[in-house]
């Protein structure tokens, strides 16, 4: 994509240096060549913050009866799957080449007649500051003060096969090749529109709330840091992971279902980082089949039922419930610092449930959409209440918690530990970095010296354990490297909380502010029963939050805590304020805090824009390279190849597709598309060849219940051309042989 003018155009000195400091930290910060540290680890617990003030005031009247208003909107969000590095390994080489599932925004509103509240679940890696803001600037331009920082809540369900570039701080740029307005303008634009759908079909309804348990579908993959918490801790709970499932069903007065919100802890990567589709993996998977079964005869994407699912405290939890193993012999990763004799940490990948990472997703998903789908249908315990809403912005660089009657501690300026280089089961570094290090590594902290600067001593000692391999909070040029501004917000439905966290809490971090959050909101008697969720990666993202305990073994989830060891304490400690401000009704004595910073300046982006697209001789875009057979049976993949040109040079692709499979009705003489590319059962893949060639193949996975008849698969695109000075865009399609499914390959 061609850079604005006043941002790189020119800036060749700062391109350069930009792409040295990349391939610099691309190396460094995927593993270490570092020898795992023998040095034990604390196993102190932190002391526990001090009880909350007695309450002061009366609780709050008797909630109303009357039913909320309530909107359910839905809106494509999917950006040019091409070329963009994916959001989530953070590997700039894991680039965008086609589309196994297009990516949703969905948003809920609730009115109670006195407030308005929204919560928006999306099919992203996590809510960056720059993407909320951007947001929110629409959403002002359309509705004034209607829609705000403290009454709407954007949380991502963390896939790590959805577009990067939508970040404006450094590190997230540098492995994201820039700040791209081809990603981030698909988002803003489809989470508004999801929003502004839901507004438009806002009408009187209830709400439901059903609990219950999904066991089978989650693993802690830093159990050794579980296992430092204290032990009385550890002993309240059954497991090391949340196997809470909680939704809330939003109904007409009919009593007919608008509607689903769900939280569950866990992943969205079973889509490995071999991967390079975008997808919206496990949790997308999950509401697909929930509104396809609500929406039947609905294409992907459409009919009004909207089911969102969101994520959770997942910090330390995995989807690959066979666990990691060393891929290269098959035998168990060692269990300190998930790391295998031969090929170190990149060879030590936990797998499962399926064969593969689509068999995978696939289990994943259907299991969340069984037990949601479960809960949805028995929910009959109505939400009743007014609504709340609480914001504030807080410089997490400088919070003071006072932890007991004698002691405070501090939070720090952000910084990274070697051990964040060295992945993580999920997805595991290049250079042999291994978790659990409390010890640095002179070859690498030289370098990161002589580079990037030394750390402060200051810093180093706020961080203690850590050994930092990135001072980020030190760091600003070209801009600053973390943020230090962030969001914390909490909103209420009746009894239900929502806890809008702007990062991955791990199992226990969660847990105790769930139970923070709650005692502040029963504290003054206007809370009963209260459902308190962590919606996680919301707002803007800060990495990790870890429990002081787990900090101190340093495995990934601790070296990415990036505002040091007293983290959740400073968290517990904001959060604990908005709840107490709520459950007083005193919300609007709340500081609003140091707004937090829109660059103008200094955006830079390493993206060129798509180049020509040229194609073999005597061919014309669309044509196909690779036929269909005549005949399939149900089980079997159809799979075609065609003349392509870049799907980057499409534009603007939200409520489009690259691929139809239709079907051909013998009543109507027509085709009816039956499949596009939003289909679990299509994929769609882009290969850029030599000479500025590139090709397009489409697969379509005939279910086992597609019905018998004549099919055919189209593709549709652009191509660019040079006629002269001036690019031209040219849209092209292609259409394969009809071919036949049928049940059997013999005719009677």
């Amino acid at each position: 994509m061609a850079c604005r003018k006043k941002v790189c155009c020119g800036a060749s000195v700062l391109e350069v240096t930009l792409a040295v400091l990349f391939t610099l930290m691309t190396a460094i910060s995927v593993t270490l060549i570092a020898v795992m540290a023998t040095r034990k680890t604390d196993t102190g617990s932190e002391p526990t913050l001090p009880p909350s003030p007695e309450p002061t005031v009366p609780p709050s009247p008797e909630p109303p009866h009357k039913p909320y208003l309530i909107g359910v909107g839905r809106a494509d969000c999917t950006g040019p799957p091409a070329e963009i590095p994916l959001m989530g390994y953070a590997n700039p080489e894991q680039t965008a080449a086609g589309i196994h599932t297009r990516l949703y925004s969905r948003a809920f509103i609730i009115d109670d007649g006195r407030r308005r509240v929204v919560f928006v679940t999306a099919d992203v890696g996590m809510i960056s500051q720059r993407l909320r803001l951007e947001v929110l600037q629409a959403l002002k331009v359309k509705y004034g003060d209607l829609y705000r920082q403290d009454n709407v809540v954007l949380s991502g369900t963390h896939t790590h096969s959805g577009l990067a570039g939508y970040f404006q701080y450094t590190l997230f740029m540098i492995t994201s090749k820039g700040y791209i307005k081809a990603s981030i303008e698909p988002l803003v634009k489809g989470i508004v529109k999801s929003i502004d759908i839901a507004h438009s079909n806002m009408k009187p309804g209830r709400i439901y709330r059903s609990r219950g348990e999904l066991d089978g579908s989650s693993l802690n993959r830093s159990p050794h840091s579980y296992l430092n918490n204290p032990e009385d801790e550890r002993h309240r709970y059954k497991w090391n992971t949340d196997k809470q499932v909680l939704v809330l069903k939003f109904t007409g007065l009919d009593g007919d279902g608008i509607g689903m919100l769900s939280w569950f802890a866990v992943h969205a990567v079973s889509m490995n980082l071999t991967n390079r589709m975008v997808s919206s993996d496990n949790m997308g998977y999950a509401s697909y089949l929930l509104e396809q079964d609500k929406n039947p005869g609905q294409l992907p994407g459409q009919g009004g039922f909207v089911a969102g699912f969101s994520s959770s405290n997942l910090g330390d939890v995995s989807p690959n419930t066979k666990g990691p193993h060393c891929a290269n012999t098959g035998l168990p990763c060692d269990y300190l610092n998930s790391s295998c004799p031969v090929g170190g940490t990149k060879m030590c990948m936990a797998f499962g449930p399926g064969d593969d990472m689509f068999d995978s997703t696939r289990i994943i998903g259907h299991n969340i959409y069984s037990k949601a789908k479960e809960l949805y249908a028995n929910a009959v315990e109505e939400v009743t209440g007014f609504l709340h809403s609480a914001h504030q912005w807080v410089n997490m660089t400088d919070v003071t918690v006072q932890i007991n009657d004698t002691h405070t501690v501090s939070t720090c300026k952000p910084a990274l530990g070697h051990s964040f280089a060295a992945g993580t089961t999920d997805g595991g570094g290049d250079l042999n970095f291994t978790q659990g290090a409390v010890e640095g590594d002179p070859f690498w902290d030289g370098i990161r010296d002589a580079i990037l600067g030394k750390p402060s001593n200051q810093t180093q000692e706020c961080h203690h354990p850590k050994p930092i391999l990135f001072n980020t909070g030190e760091m600003n040029w070209p801009l600053p490297w973390h943020p230090q501004i962030v969001d914390v917000q909490m909103i209420t439905i009746g009894s239900v909380a929502v806890v809008a966290v702007p990062g991955e809490m791990t199992t226990m971090s969660g847990r105790r502010l769930r139970e923070a959050v709650r005692q502040e909101l029963e504290s003054e008697g206007g809370f009963r029963d209260s459902d308190v969720v962590i919606a996680g990666l919301s707002n803007v993202y800060t990495h990790y939050i870890t429990t002081y305990e787990e900090y101190q073994v340093q495995r990934y989830e601790g070296a990415s805590t990036i505002y040091g060891p007293h983290t959740l304490s400073a968290y517990l400690h904001k959060y604990r304020g908005l709840a107490r401000a709520i459950a007083q009704d005193k919300v609007s004595e709340l500081p609003v805090g140091p707004q937090p910073p829109f660059f103008e300046k200094n955006l830079f982006n390493l993206m060129g824009a798509p180049t020509v697209d040229k194609k073999p001789d005597n061919s014309s875009f669309g044509d196909v390279l690779q036929q269909v057979y005549p005949v399939y049976r149900q089980g079997d993949v159809v799979s075609v190849t065609f003349v392509a040109g870049n799907p980057r040079n499409s534009g603007d692709i939200r409520d489009k597709t690259f691929v139809t499979v239709e079907i051909y009705d013998n009543r109507t003489n027509n085709w009816d598309v039956v499949y596009t590319d939003a289909s679990w059962e299509t994929r769609f893949h882009w290969l850029k060849g030599s000479n500025q060639q590139s090709n397009s193949t489409v697969e379509w996975h005939i279910p086992p219940l597609a019905p018998s008849g004549s099919y055919r698969i189209r593709h549709f695109g652009h191509h660019k051309q040079r006629k002269g000075l001036q690019a031209v865009i040219t849209p092209y399609q292609g259409t394969s042989n009809v071919f036949r499914v049928t049940a059997s390959f013999y005719y009677q």
